[in-house]
């Protein structure tokens, strides 16, 4: 069994993973850095060079690389549980957590590296870009598990709602 966080850029999936899986014992696995690792190239160097369609294609084989393994806490890319295939893959993997956050507070949190996001890089409206891209992602993000919205919460305080949600049915190293 896996737990996979899924969601938006800029709502906690990384930090909140890191911990999560820390108090598990378990390993923290990051989709994103795993494909940087193999193309040897930052995301945002996939999308400049190669389009979002070739991004897309590595994430896919990434995902179901890293669900054949278990007790991983698995950071989805934003967009990877549109992908009906992803999804499938995820589901089956362990539960699906969407973090969710205001599109406000989600570029609070990503405009200092707001170069570095491939979806908004460029943007004269960033706000704008991350309301369309939250209404595309709805009915994808809807079908998680469990949704939680981080907006007014700490890295902390997600784990501990997480962990009262979960502990129950995940066996502890």
């Amino acid at each position: 069994m896996n737990i996979i966080l899924t969601g938006f850029m800029g709502t906690g999936k990384t930090a909140v993973g890191k911990r999560l899986a820390k108090r598990l014992g378990w390993r923290f696995t990051d989709v994103d850095e795993l494909i940087e690792a193999s193309a040897k190239k930052s995301v945002t160097a996939i999308f400049a060079q190669h389009g979002e369609r070739v991004f897309r294609r590595l994430e896919r084989r990434m995902i179901r690389q890293v669900t054949r393994g278990s007790e991983q806490v698995i950071a989805t890319g934003g967009g990877a549980f549109i992908d009906e295939r992803n999804r499938a893959r995820l589901r089956v993997s362990g539960p699906v957590i969407c973090f969710t956050a205001r599109p406000r507070t989600v570029l609070a949190r990503v405009k200092p590296r707001l170069e570095t996001r491939p979806l908004l890089r460029g943007s004269s409206d960033p706000l704008s870009t991350i309301r369309a891209l939250l209404r595309q992602r709805t009915g994808a993000y809807a079908k998680a598990d469990v949704t939680l919205d981080t907006s007014d919460l700490s890295v902390d305080e997600v784990v501990d709602r997480l962990w009262k949600k979960l502990s129950p049915y995940v066996c502890r190293s």
